[in-house]
């Protein structure tokens, strides 16, 4: 298993944004205390993907943050990002990690405890949780209980993040469930001060873990 820092996970929405903009918020969210962050583009091409992904690890090395590429295993190798994230309906975590090797970090999405353990026995090294409350991106979700969040953290070797409509007055209903850290979009990514909001989120979730 690779260790990752999940405490504070932003992901990525660039749409309405200019890309000036949008690396902007990126930077001010690695100020203020963000630990990871996944490049998520379901709109882009691959050319533009890769493009867009290449000045976004320019910011995250620059803070020693680990960029994490959603769903696009070659995009991830193609720009040696630290790692890729897993949906249910994207390439098999196993087949993920014979491309990427032994070194790079691979999450994966799980709703189920019994997607969570599939994914840990293919080779995952963190996973992601939710959504617990509904969400106002694009993605489609379904709604994941705390009960649910908790039994997958007890019964899984990796650490769990806690994903879907979570912000810092919500973070509550999270303790004792045993999570490793929240990922995040809205609220970030849509404040308008992404800096701050970040270092109050990390403040609350530590608060939380």
């Amino acid at each position: 298993m690779n260790p990752v820092d999940i405490t504070l996970y932003l992901v990525t929405n660039s749409e309405g944004r200019s890309e000036k903009d949008f690396l902007d918020i990126v930077a001010q969210a690695c100020k203020g205390g963000v630990t990871l962050v996944q490049l998520r583009e379901k709109e882009l091409s691959g050319k533009e993907f890769y493009e867009l992904a290449l000045k976004v690890k320019d910011i995250t090395d620059s803070f020693d943050v680990p960029l994490i590429i959603n769903d696009r295993v070659d995009v991830a190798q193609a720009i040696d990002a630290a790692g890729v994230h897993l949906g249910q309906s994207d390439l098999p975590v196993a087949a993920a990690r014979s491309i990427l090797g032994p070194s790079k970090i691979i999450g994966a999405s799980a709703k189920t405890l019994e997607q969570g353990l599939a994914a840990v026995a293919a080779g995952a090294d963190y996973l992601g949780v939710g959504a617990i409350f509904p969400t106002t991106t694009k993605v489609v979700t379904v709604i994941t209980s705390v009960d649910i969040l908790t039994e997958i953290t007890q019964n899984v070797k990796v650490p769990v993040v806690a994903i879907g409509g979570l912000n810092a007055n919500n973070l509550e209903v999270l303790h004792g469930s045993g999570i490793s850290g929240i990922s995040v979009v809205t609220a970030i990514m849509n404040n308008s001060d992404p800096k701050k909001a970040a270092e109050e989120l990390r403040q609350k979730v530590e608060g939380v873990i």
